[in-house]
Protein backbone atom coordinates (compact mmCIF):
# COMPACT_ATOMS: atom_id res chain seq x y z
CA UNK A 1 0.00 0.00 0.00
CA UNK A 2 1.14 3.70 -0.68
CA UNK A 3 1.62 6.27 1.72
CA UNK A 4 1.26 9.55 1.27
CA UNK A 5 4.53 10.04 0.96
CA UNK A 6 6.00 7.76 -1.48
CA UNK A 7 2.50 9.06 -3.75
CA UNK A 8 3.92 12.42 -3.25
CA UNK A 9 7.22 10.99 -4.72
CA UNK A 10 5.71 9.30 -7.27
CA UNK A 11 4.07 12.18 -8.80
CA UNK A 12 7.28 14.20 -8.26
CA UNK A 13 8.77 12.03 -10.46
CA UNK A 14 6.01 11.93 -13.00
CA UNK A 15 6.14 15.35 -13.29
CA UNK A 16 9.84 15.50 -13.45
CA UNK A 17 9.33 13.45 -16.26
CA UNK A 18 7.13 15.63 -17.78
CA UNK A 19 9.17 18.54 -17.47
CA UNK A 20 12.09 16.47 -18.93
CA UNK A 21 9.91 15.97 -22.08
CA UNK A 22 8.66 19.60 -22.25
CA UNK A 23 12.62 20.71 -22.42
CA UNK A 24 13.27 18.18 -25.38
CA UNK A 25 10.83 19.45 -27.42
CA UNK A 26 11.57 23.33 -26.12
CA UNK A 27 14.74 22.67 -27.17
CA UNK A 28 14.22 20.52 -30.75
CA UNK A 29 11.94 23.12 -31.93
CA UNK A 30 14.74 25.82 -31.09
CA UNK A 31 17.10 23.93 -33.06
CA UNK A 32 14.68 23.79 -36.01
CA UNK A 33 13.97 27.55 -35.61
CA UNK A 34 18.06 28.29 -35.65
CA UNK A 35 18.89 25.97 -39.07
CA UNK A 36 15.84 27.59 -40.96
CA UNK A 37 17.12 30.91 -39.79
CA UNK A 38 20.62 29.95 -40.64
CA UNK A 39 19.42 28.87 -44.16
CA UNK A 40 17.63 31.91 -44.91
CA UNK A 41 20.64 33.86 -44.57
CA UNK A 42 22.80 31.64 -45.75
CA UNK A 43 20.94 31.73 -48.82
CA UNK A 44 20.20 35.06 -49.33
CA UNK A 45 23.71 35.41 -49.66
CA UNK A 46 23.58 32.91 -52.78
CA UNK A 47 23.83 34.64 -56.24
CA UNK A 48 22.87 34.04 -60.25
CA UNK A 49 24.23 35.83 -63.01
CA UNK A 50 21.61 37.89 -65.14
CA UNK A 51 22.94 36.28 -68.20
CA UNK A 52 22.12 32.83 -66.72
CA UNK A 53 18.73 33.12 -65.46
CA UNK A 54 16.24 31.89 -67.60
CA UNK A 55 14.83 33.66 -70.77
CA UNK A 56 11.74 34.89 -69.37
CA UNK A 57 12.81 35.76 -66.12
CA UNK A 58 15.76 37.91 -67.93
CA UNK A 59 12.88 39.57 -70.23
CA UNK A 60 10.67 40.47 -66.71
CA UNK A 61 13.71 41.70 -65.23
CA UNK A 62 13.66 44.36 -68.24
CA UNK A 63 10.45 45.19 -67.79
CA UNK A 64 10.97 45.72 -64.58
CA UNK A 65 13.55 48.47 -64.82
CA UNK A 66 11.38 50.22 -67.67
CA UNK A 67 8.08 49.84 -65.26
CA UNK A 68 5.99 47.26 -67.70
CA UNK A 69 4.18 45.95 -69.05
CA UNK A 70 3.33 42.78 -66.97
CA UNK A 71 1.39 39.98 -68.06
CA UNK A 72 -0.23 39.83 -64.53
CA UNK A 73 -0.77 43.29 -63.91
CA UNK A 74 -2.73 43.09 -60.36
CA UNK A 75 -0.26 40.75 -59.35
CA UNK A 76 3.35 42.07 -60.49
CA UNK A 77 4.34 45.20 -58.67
CA UNK A 78 2.29 44.46 -55.90
CA UNK A 79 4.25 44.12 -52.00
CA UNK A 80 6.09 41.17 -51.18
CA UNK A 81 5.66 40.44 -47.31
CA UNK A 82 9.08 38.54 -46.57
CA UNK A 83 6.84 36.37 -43.93
CA UNK A 84 9.57 33.62 -43.70
CA UNK A 85 12.05 35.97 -43.82
CA UNK A 86 14.40 34.25 -46.35
CA UNK A 87 15.59 38.03 -47.36
CA UNK A 88 17.32 40.16 -45.62
CA UNK A 89 14.93 42.18 -43.24
CA UNK A 90 13.29 45.64 -44.63
CA UNK A 91 10.50 47.56 -43.59
CA UNK A 92 7.14 46.68 -44.85
CA UNK A 93 6.44 47.36 -48.58
CA UNK A 94 10.05 47.51 -49.20
CA UNK A 95 10.10 43.92 -51.18
CA UNK A 96 7.77 43.83 -54.86
CA UNK A 97 7.38 40.89 -56.94
CA UNK A 98 6.66 40.18 -60.37
CA UNK A 99 5.49 36.83 -62.06
CA UNK A 100 7.92 35.09 -64.32
CA UNK A 101 6.24 32.77 -66.73
CA UNK A 102 6.45 29.29 -66.89
CA UNK A 103 6.43 27.48 -70.29
CA UNK A 104 3.32 25.11 -70.10
CA UNK A 105 2.13 26.34 -67.15
CA UNK A 106 -1.88 26.94 -66.33
CA UNK A 107 -1.29 29.60 -63.99
CA UNK A 108 0.75 31.82 -62.54
CA UNK A 109 3.90 29.09 -61.66
CA UNK A 110 6.26 29.19 -58.97
CA UNK A 111 8.89 31.59 -60.66
CA UNK A 112 9.16 34.76 -59.54
CA UNK A 113 11.69 37.99 -59.02
CA UNK A 114 11.03 39.82 -56.15
CA UNK A 115 13.14 43.64 -56.06
CA UNK A 116 13.62 45.34 -52.97
CA UNK A 117 14.53 48.93 -53.13
CA UNK A 118 13.79 51.48 -56.73
CA UNK A 119 13.38 48.68 -58.75
CA UNK A 120 13.97 51.14 -62.05
CA UNK A 121 17.77 50.97 -61.26
CA UNK A 122 20.09 47.84 -61.06
CA UNK A 123 22.20 50.74 -58.67
CA UNK A 124 19.70 51.79 -55.91
CA UNK A 125 17.94 47.73 -55.96
CA UNK A 126 18.51 44.12 -55.33
CA UNK A 127 16.43 41.51 -56.88
CA UNK A 128 16.02 37.67 -56.15
CA UNK A 129 15.07 35.17 -58.33
CA UNK A 130 12.93 31.87 -57.02
CA UNK A 131 11.56 29.31 -59.04
CA UNK A 132 9.72 27.24 -55.94
CA UNK A 133 7.68 29.77 -54.96
CA UNK A 134 9.49 31.38 -52.51
CA UNK A 135 11.53 28.81 -50.73
CA UNK A 136 14.74 30.00 -51.70
CA UNK A 137 16.14 32.42 -53.31
CA UNK A 138 19.49 33.76 -55.06
CA UNK A 139 20.03 37.43 -55.72
CA UNK A 140 20.34 38.46 -59.29
CA UNK A 141 23.96 40.01 -60.19
CA UNK A 142 23.53 42.38 -62.99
Amino acid sequence: MLTPLSSRHEVSAAGQWLLFIAVLLLASFSVATSARDSAARDNSLATFEKNKLPEQAQDILKRIRTGGPFQHPRKDGSTFGNIEKRLPKQPRGYYKEYTVPTPGAKNRGARRIVCGGDVRSSATSTCYYTDDHYNTFKQILE
